[in-house]
């Protein structure tokens, strides 16, 4: 018992996990409450539409903060021992993303309405919510890189407890705005509540008081974001088009089957999220903070490898739970209008087992800046789950979109042991 105990204390993975899942399921808790009522005040048809809204919500993000996200975990990481350089990134990445910020914004205010009929189409005039967007976008941006520096500073604690209280708030502002405006109000939630959620970011960011010494400024240096650079090619390339790509998915969805249809894929892609939440929040606290820091192929296969072993195991027995209990778990997350959902669950806890696998090794393309490689390996990915999608829709109806994801993350996970063979299968030991 002992030796459990020391082991579980000096594991760092398995106690940023241990830590974590108290945010985590705080997280799937609140989703499973706000899916709840979005299913009885609003039904599948209006969660489809706020699935729309939510990829260009994260489209819109990854413009704004320039896809800087991975690279500020990355680079203030590698400078939390030397102040004087820490500060001048920080604050210039703070700067840049202002600025960017508020041309999107004004991009945003200016084409509201045209927006609005790409999202929404033109039985749903919702120009309103892309303005209150407009409004929204400076302060959630800024949310996002300051998460990221804290992240970057292995303030995992910290991190967490953001997370909690964000839950906490956006989940109750969420109910009362559905509660009094149906689908107006949830679509409302969505783009502000990302915007509110700053001010208690910010209220953590004070108490770290190791950065704030000397920031000011007179340490901006645009030279800095040319490091940035690659990360953010990489970010707006998958993080901006993607989402892009599932809107288009589920508008073929909307035209070739029913509104209703893209909602039960809609509302099986957000059970998905939420047993892949821990994992992939995981991936972003522990594995790219710890693949910048390894710097030869031995200790990358030991990590991927000690990861494995650690976490794979219960997230396999946690899909062969869920899938037993769909028909359960769909009452109790959405309505019995949603049972039709069930049919959907293999193929994407299937999909869902092979991106995780294939994500943990493809975050060393994010830590080691391989842009080209990343580029190349999510182009394939985007026109595979497009083409894909379309194919498959055509012949299976709405049960084909969640085919076509498994199809994707099978070749993924393909090219991406292709890509790291070396490192991965050869028994030599080099530099990264």
């Amino acid at each position: 018992m002992k030796r459990i105990l020391h082991h579980l204390h000096s594991n760092l993975l398995l106690k940023i996990a241990s830590f974590n899942s108290v945010a985590v399921l705080l997280r799937v808790l609140a989703g499973f409450v706000t899916s709840k009522a979005i299913a009885v005040f609003i039904g599948a048809e209006g969660l489809a539409l706020i699935g729309n809204l939510r990829n260009f919500l994260t489209t819109t993000e990854s413009f704004s903060t320039l896809g800087f996200s991975n690279g500020i975990v990355k680079y203030v990481a590698e400078l939390k021992e030397d102040h004087s350089k820490l500060t001048e990134a920080v604050i210039t990445i703070l700067i840049a993303v202002l600025i960017a910020t508020l041309i999107i914004s004004t991009l945003l205010f200016v084409y509201a309405d045209g927006l609005s009929l790409f999202i929404f189409g033109a039985s749903q005039p919702f120009g309103f919510i892309i303005e209150l967007l407009a409004f929204a976008l400076p302060f959630s941006s800024l949310n996002i890189v300051l998460v990221a520096i804290i992240n970057g500073l292995s303030k995992y604690k910290t991190v967490v407890k953001i997370n909690i209280l964000s839950q906490v708030i956006g989940v109750s502002t969420t109910l009362f705005l559905i509660w009094t405006s149906q689908l107006e109000g949830a679509l409302m939630a969505a783009v502000l509540l990302p915007g509110f959620l700053f001010f208690v970011t910010l209220f953590s960011f004070f108490q770290i008081k190791e950065l704030l010494k000397g920031l000011t400024l007179s340490h901006l240096n645009f030279r800095f974001l040319k490091n940035l650079s690659a990360y953010s090619l990489m970010a707006l390339f998958s993080a901006a088009v993607m989402p892009l790509v599932v809107v288009c998915v589920r508008n073929y969805l909307i035209d070739q089957v029913s509104l209703q249809d893209a909602g039960y894929w809609e509302a099986i892609r957000r059970i998905s999220n939420y047993y892949v939440m821990f994992v992939s929040s995981l991936l972003a606290l522990y594995i790219l903070p710890r693949f910048a820091e390894i710097t030869n192929a031995f200790e990358f296969r030991k990590e991927i490898l000690h990861f494995y072993k650690t976490v794979l195991p219960v997230f396999a027995l946690a899909l062969i739970g869920i899938y037993i209990f769909r028909s359960l778990i769909v009452q109790l997350i959405f309505t019995e209008e949603f049972l039709p959902v069930t049919h959907l669950f293999k193929w994407q806890l299937l999909g869902d087992f092979l991106k995780v696998i294939s994500s943990v090794i493809a975050y060393q393309l994010i830590a080691k800046k391989m842009v080209y490689q990343y580029i190349g390996i999510e182009l394939f990915s985007m026109l595979n789950l497009f083409v894909s999608s379309m194919y498959l829709i055509d012949w299976f109806g709405v049960e084909g979109a969640v085919m076509a994801h498994f199809v994707n993350f099978a070749l993924h996970a393909l090219v991406i042991l292709t890509v790291f063979r070396k490192e991965l299968f050869s028994r030599e030991n080099f530099k990264l």
